[in-house]
Order: structure tokens, then C-alpha cells, then sequence
């Protein structure tokens, strides 16, 4: 069973940050706010965790996402700015990518794609630099707000380019399956993609930090396969759906045809 956000995480932030937007943020998740220096006390165990067992901090404009009970961790923080995703978005391969042909980039200009399971943004990050137009849907209210801050960081950014590509990113903070339900046919997304958690591992590796992450605060996605069966009603072109290369099809449904990298499949349905 899912724990209560409320018991799971706790909201604090640094001297200099928005303490409205702080206060808006804890209120949305339904999280209680605790001081930094409590915060402090957690993320060094001088203190019992009482409060939940991860941390969302706002340092600034920049919401983190602590750990209470991992030793040396970096938090999780979403950035289209930096780092790995800025790698990507330069030398990731443009429409070469898997998920780019997977979708049909080549073969449907501005294309119209809807995220059912959006995540940490980064597929729909990918899609949208190569000219998509990406709904994001993220139910999860940690997950969204870690998302939104994200993208209001790239708001208040003077990268022009990544500006752009964010643009034609929406985020909105419902299930896919209610947004599909209330949907019109003419409004219906050219492709609907959908990222399901993976199963979990049966090896004793370790997972890495997102995703150990995702499945304390998100859980088990118990109604992907009723999703895909929805989507496959409601998409104009196709579903594509992501999946370990050796996994099992989502919903025991065959696809049309699969692209398979080295480690991830890509399914493809036809509606």
C-alpha cells in the first residue's frame, strides 16, 4: 500500500528561497513544513525522521528532493538546463534515436504527442528539441512539482534555445486516464506515449537513485495496462510504449512492430 504523502515527505527550504512559493508547495503536496535546521538535522541522522522519510527542499528557485535515509546522496533535482539532458539535447543523436523513430518524427512533422506518464521529463524533453508538441500527464504531486519548478526554472533562464523547446511542453497534474476519458475525438494527440515503472528487478543490483525514489513516492502504475487499452481508443496515429528489451508486452498486447535499443524496447501500436 501506498504511504500518505503526508507521512512520507516533509517540506522545508533555504533563508533566500520564495517563502509563498514554499508555502504553496507544501500545501499542494499536503506535506508538513519544517524548519531548515531541522531539515539539517534529518539529512545528517541527528534526528529521528518523524516527518517522512524524504525531504523536498527549495534552495533558492532550485526544489530538491532529499533522502532521509540514504547515506551520501546528491539530491534529485529536474533540470533541462544542465548536465546529462543538455548532453543529450547536443549529442544524443537527434531523430537517429530510438524513441524518435518510434514515434515517427520523419514521417509526422510537428507532430502532436501526449506523455501519459510523464515522470521526470525527460522523453518528453527529448521529443519536444526535435520539434514535437508534448502534453505532459503527471499525477503524482511530488513528481509534478519537482517537474513545474523545473520548467519555471527555464522561465526565468536567458537560454533562448532551451526556452524554445519548453514551449512546446504542457504539464498537467491529472491521471492519464481521466484526462483521456473527458477528451474529445478532435482534440485526441497524434501519438500517446506511455513510460510505465519498469518491473522491479529480480537481480540484487542496485536501482538507481530516481528510480528508487519512484517507487517509494509513486508506487506500483497498477492501471498501465488499463491505459494502453484506453490510448489504443484514443490516439490519432499510434501508441508507443516503453519497456525493459526483455520485458514481457504491457497487457499481454502484441505490437504492430517494436524498435529494440540495448537495453530498452519500444512497442508500437496502431489504434
Amino acid at each position: 500500500m501506498l504511504i500518505p504523502l503526508s507521512q512520507l515527505v516533509a517540506m522545508s527550504g533555504s533563508a533566500d528561497c520564495d517563502a509563498s512559493q514554499l508555502t504553496s508547495i507544501a500545501e499542494f503536496i499536503g506535506s508538513p513544513l519544517i524548519t531548515r535546521q531541522d531539515f539539517a538535522k534529518q539529512l545528517k541522522k541527528q534526528a529521528t525522521p518523524t516527518s517522512g522519510h524524504y525531504g523536498l527542499y527549495l534552495q533558492d528557485d532550485r526544489l530538491e528532493l532529499h533522502s532521509f535515509n540514504t547515506k551520501k546522496q546528491t539530491p534529485l533535482c529536474i533540470d533541462f538546463l544542465t548536465g546529462k539532458t543538455r548532453h543529450r539535447r547536443i549529442y544524443g543523436g537527434g531523430k537517429g534515436q530510438d524513441i524518435a523513430k518510434a514515434i515517427g518524427i520523419k514521417k509526422m512533422p510537428n507532430i502532436k504527442v501526449m506523455d501519459a506518464t510523464a515522470g521526470l521529463g525527460g522523453d518528453a524533453f527529448v521529443l519536444a528539441s526535435l520539434g514535437c508538441h508534448i502534453t505532459l500527464l503527471e499525477r503524482n504531486p511530488v513528481i509534478y512539482s519537482l517537474l513545474k519548478n523545473a520548467l519555471d526554472r527555464v522561465q526565468d533562464s536567458d537560454d533562448r534555445e532551451v526556452k524554445d523547446i519548453c514551449s512546446r511542453m504542457i504539464l498537467i497534474n491529472e491521471q492519464a486516464d481521466q484526462y483521456l476519458l473527458r477528451q474529445q475525438a478532435v482534440d485526441y494527440a497524434d501519438v500517446i506515449y506511455l513510460d510505465p515503472m519498469f518491473p522491479t528487478r529480480k537481480k540484487s543490483a542496485k536501482v538507481k537513485k530516481e528510480m528508487a525514489y519512484f517507487h517509494d513516492i509513486v508506487g506500483e502504475d497498477n492501471d498501465s495496462d488499463a491505459i494502453l487499452r484506453l490510448a489504443l481508443k484514443c490516439a490519432k496515429k499510434r501508441i508507443v510504449v516503453k519497456r525493459p528489451r526483455l520485458a514481457e508486452a504491457l497487457a499481454g498486447l502484441k505490437a504492430q512492430f517494436s524498435i529494440t535499443g540495448k537495453s530498452t524496447r519500444y512497442d508500437v501500436y496502431l489504434p
